[in-house]
């Protein structure tokens, strides 16, 4: 039989019959996928997690429908379910095996780097070694010739008329310019000399007079203070005297009460007499020079008024911090400086005073007060000398305050070039003053997270504030985690949901949702953990945070923690009325 004849004894098939329930069934399928889509606003560009879930609710309505072919249609859906579970389980295990091979990959750029700062510093420690060298055989090569010099004038020599002339050698001495140069310099030390013997000497002859004068004043003041004693003996003795009167008029008031009074008063000015003297004479006899070192310091106290006001401020600041008995070393002396500002083209007259006042009491082992110090390394930073100052911290002991590290701290703002230098110095002073958050935040500044932490858990356990400060100063996810998890075998110092209460109503919401995140993404139920080990969060306080997630469209972060908070309380509610709920109901299945 050819095909020919085959296909004409072939009937047309009929299309089948579909019931009208079937056709209801599949016309409210159609219509449900329809309007699913335009809610959830997909596009057929749209995520393919959307359709999933739309097509997977029909798929188990078609099962509910078909009775017959509900078991075999049952297998496939969970086939198809368990086959899509795993390529998100894939999805997932590559993104981290991703973001390992970066950290990988970093590595040897980080190891390069490293070497090369290695070789940076070998070179600079070659310099030094080199420089060092240098000036031994520069200081060697200075005291063999003043051994040689001391050794030529000790021995006898006969004088070589072309090298009579002091400063010049044998070639010098017979060159008319080299002889000019050196004529026109003896004249400017001569004329120098002259106004020093003006202005710092007085001639032989007068010296008498000036003695005379000197004993007169001396005579005067001894007798005003005489005079002075007097008078405050007066005052005493009316002061008794009232004493007295008032004494007398509270009693009897009879004649013989007020002269028992009166010779009670006698005995007790004679005992004081007695008193006085007896501490004068026992005062100069153990140390006859007091009355001398006094007249001293007041005349250095005249000569450094004299000086100052002259102008002649930089030996001023010299006389004032090598005073005897540090009386010009004191916050008065230091505000008499500042008053006197900026002079063109000189040094800060205070920047010399309390450079000169750090270096005579390091020097003298002197205590210099923390206003002081503070007050000096304000003065240098002002004028951009970090380097006086980075001496200062690391060199020498210095009684260092809070206020001295915020100068410190604040001058990154102004000098962007040394951050890490000024970093570096403030925590040095924070740690030596016992600041010891603001030396942890300078720390974190330079991205010592962990040095941060070290650095904490050796002292005893700060304020929450203090930490929250911290947090707040320099934000970071990895500092926000530090605190807020165990930390070498020591429970956390901050409570994470209260933390995140605290700082997700600030500008430092951007953190806490990536730390959250970072805590979801580890597979080893971290966030869980911490919930529920969370003693000092409520589960309202839980779920205000996962409502700050959802307002920060972060809906699968916040449907996790709801579900461990529903997973912690064995509660699950599901709204009975509510369309969307049914038509969700298998996920809670």
């Amino acid at each position: 039989m050819n095909a020919e004849s085959a296909g004409s004894k072939k009937h047309s098939v009929l299309p089948p019959i579909i019931p009208e329930s079937e056709k209801e069934f599949l016309e409210s399928i159609q219509s449900y996928i329809i309007s699913e889509i335009e809610k959830v606003g997909c596009t057929e560009e749209g995520p393919a997690e959307q359709y999933y879930i739309i097509y997977k609710n029909v798929f188990e309505m078609i099962i509910e429908h078909v009775n017959t072919y509900k078991g075999i249609l049952t297998t496939i859906k969970q086939e198809y379910d368990s086959f899509i579970e795993a390529l998100k389980k894939g999805q997932r295990t590559a993104f981290y095996l991703h973001g390992k091979l970066k950290v990988i990959a970093c590595e040897p750029s980080t190891l390069m780097y490293y070497r090369k700062r290695v070789s940076q510093l070998t070179e600079k420690i070659r310099t030094i070694e080199n420089n060092s060298e240098r000036m031994e055989s520069l200081i060697q090569k200075i005291r063999t010739l003043r051994t040689e010099a001391s050794k030529a004038s000790s021995s006898p020599k006969k004088i070589n008329p072309a090298k009579h002339i002091p400063g010049l050698n044998q070639k010098d001495s017979l060159d008319i310019d080299a002889l000019t140069k050196h004529l026109a310099l003896l004249q400017k030390k001569a004329k120098e000399l002259k106004v020093d013997m003006l202005t710092k000497y007085i001639p032989l002859e007068n010296l008498e007079g000036v003695q005379v004068d000197l004993l007169r004043a001396l005579a005067e003041r001894e007798k005003a203070e005489a005079e002075n004693e007097k008078l405050k003996f007066c005052f005493y003795r009316i002061t008794q005297f009232s004493n007295v009167v008032g004494t007398w008029e509270n009693t009897d008031k009879s004649v013989e009460t007020l002269q028992n009074l009166l010779l009670q008063m006698i005995e007790n000015e004679k005992e004081a007499k007695g008193a006085v003297a007896t501490s004068i004479s026992s005062v100069f006899e153990r140390d006859p020079s007091k009355s001398k070192e006094a007249e001293d310091l007041i005349e250095y106290i005249e000569r450094f008024n004299e000086l100052f006001s002259r102008g002649q401020y930089e030996a001023a600041a010299i006389f004032a911090v090598n005073c005897p008995r540090g009386i010009l070393r004191n916050e008065e002396i230091l505000e008499k400086f500042r008053a006197v500002g900026p002079i063109k083209g000189k040094t800060l007259p205070l920047l010399i005073y309390c450079e000169g006042l750090i270096n005579i009491c390091t020097a003298a082992k002197y205590p210099l007060s923390e206003y002081l110090t503070a007050e000096a390394i304000k003065c240098a930073l002002s004028e951009r000398r970090l380097d006086l100052v980075m001496y200062w911290v690391t060199q020498l002991d210095l009684a260092f305050s809070e206020a001295a590290g915020d100068a410190i701290y604040q001058y990154v703002d102004v000098d962007k070039h040394h951050v890490s230098q000024c970093y570096a110095l403030a925590q040095i002073v924070y740690s030596k003053c016992g600041a010891h958050t603001k030396a942890a935040l300078c720390l974190c500044k330079q991205d010592q997270v962990f040095g941060a932490m070290d650095y904490l858990h050796q002292f005893k356990h700060f304020p929450t504030e203090d930490y929250i400060f911290l947090m707040k100063s320099c934000p970071s996810v990895q500092l926000l985690r530090c605190l807020t998890q165990e930390w070498d075998g020591k429970p956390a110092v901050l409570s994470l949901g209260t933390t995140l209460l605290t700082l997700l109503g600030t500008e430092h919401k951007i953190y806490c949702l990536r730390l959250l995140e970072e805590l979801a993404k580890d597979e080893r139920g971290d966030l869980e953990k911490l919930i529920v080990s969370d003693s000092d969060c409520t589960v309202e306080g839980w779920k205000k945070i996962a409502e700050i997630c959802l307002d920060s469209r972060r809906e699968k972060l916040s449907k996790l923690l709801i579900s461990i908070l529903a997973a912690q309380e064995g509660v699950v509610e599901v709204p009975l009325d509510d369309e969307d709920a049914k038509l969700m109901e298998h996920v809670f299945w």
